[in-house]
C-alpha cells in the first residue's frame, strides 16, 4: 500500500498554475492506487530580490518597485470550494486540505489574515500545514545591498555563496523555523537547496554537511513536529538516519508533485528506504509514519 502523499500543490499554487489540476491529481490518485493525499498550496510570504534577473515563466506574481518578487496569494476560498468538489467526485479517496508556508516565523501575522478571509479561525481548519524555507538572506554585492528585498530565492544563494555555504545557511533557517512557534505540523524539504546543487561542485560534501543536518533535525524533533521524506529529490538515507537518532518521532511523504504525472514519484522504493532505517505506517494511509 502506498503511504499517503502528503505534500501535493494544484492550480491553486502560484507556480503550478498552467500544470496543476486538483481533479486530474485524484483522478491519477486512484488510477495508480493511492488511497490519501494532501493538497498544500504554497502560501509564500517572504519577497525575494531578482537582481535583474528574468522571472521564470511559471512563476506567477509581481516584481514591485524595488524588484522584488512577490508570489500570487492563495485564493483560498476558491481553493477549499475545489477540494470539497473533489471530495464530491472522489469519495473513496481521502483528500486533506492544507497550505505550505514559506517562513512563517519570519511573518506571524500574515497567516491568521489570510485564513480569516476564507472563515477560518486559524490552521485548525486546515487538516495539513507544512512549514518550509524557500528563501535565504541577500548577502550584499559590493558590500551593500542593491535593493530593499533582504533575502534571495534559495537556487539565487548559490550565485553569493560557497555551495556548502549555501545548505548550511538553509538549514540555520530551518533550525530556526523548527524552534519557533509557528503553526504547523510538517517540515517540507529539508534538502531543498541539493535540488540546485551545482555540477561543477562535485559530488555533496556530506561530512562538511553532517552538522548542520543534525542540529536542523534536533530541533524540529525537539518541537514534536514530523519530517517529510520529499521524493522530488531522493532523500539520502543518512538524514533518515540522522532523524531517528535525533529522536524524530514521525515521518511524512511527499512528492511535491506540481502536475498530477509527478503524484507519488518513487513512493515504493522511498517508503522501502524509510521502513529500513527505522520507521513503520501508521494503522491507515493517511496517519503519519512512527517509530518501529
Amino acid at each position: 500500500m502506498l503511504p499517503q502523499d502528503g505534500h501535493v500543490h494544484s492550480q491553486f499554487s502560484w507556480d503550478a498554475i498552467a500544470g496543476g489540476d486538483m481533479h486530474a491529481t485524484c483522478a491519477r490518485a486512484v488510477a495508480i492506487g493511492l488511497r490519501s493525499l494532501a493538497f498544500t498550496e504554497h502560501v509564500d510570504l517572504t519577497p525575494w530580490a531578482l537582481h535583474g534577473r528574468d522571472l521564470p515563466a511559471h512563476y506567477t506574481g509581481r516584481v514591485d518597485e524595488h524588484g522584488r518578487f512577490l508570489a500570487q496569494p492563495l485564493a483560498i476560498a476558491a481553493y477549499l470550494e475545489e477540494v470539497d468538489r473533489c471530495r464530491r467526485a472522489f469519495p473513496a479517496l481521502r483528500i486533506l486540505s492544507g497550505v505550505e508556508l514559506s517562513e512563517p516565523h519570519r511573518h506571524p501575522g500574515a497567516v491568521p489574515g489570510l485564513l480569516a478571509a476564507a472563515g477560518l479561525a486559524g490552521t485548525g481548519g486546515l487538516d495539513r500545514v507544512i512549514g518550509s524555507v524557500h528563501a535565504l538572506d541577500d548577502v550584499p554585492t559590493g558590500g551593500r545591498h542593491t535593493d530593499a528585498a533582504g533575502f534571495v530565492e534559495v537556487v539565487d544563494g548559490y550565485l553569493q555563496r560557497a555551495p556548502v555555504d549555501v545548505v548550511v545557511a538553509y538549514l540555520e533557517e530551518v533550525t530556526a523555523l523548527a524552534g519557533s512557534d509557528a503553526d504547523f505540523a510538517v517540515l517540507g524539504h529539508i534538502d531543498y537547496p541539493l535540488r540546485s546543487w551545482p555540477e561543477a561542485a562535485g559530488p555533496v560534501p556530506w561530512p562538511a554537511l553532517e552538522e548542520a543536518f543534525r542540529v536542523a533535525l534536533g530541533a524540529l524533533a525537539s518541537s514534536g513536529r514530523a519530517l517529510e521524506v520529499n521524493t522530488r529529490l531522493p532523500l539520502s538515507p543518512r538524514v533518515v538516519t540522522w532523524w531517528h537518532e535525533a529522536g524524530g518521532q514521525a515521518v511524512v511523504f511527499g512528492s511535491d508533485a506540481h502536475r498530477p504525472d509527478d503524484l507519488a514519484h518513487d513512493f515504493v522504493e522511498t517508503a522501502a528506504m524509510v521502513q529500513a532505517h527505522g520507521f513503520r505506517p501508521g494503522a491507515v494511509p493517511h496517519e503519519f509514519w512512527g517509530r518501529a
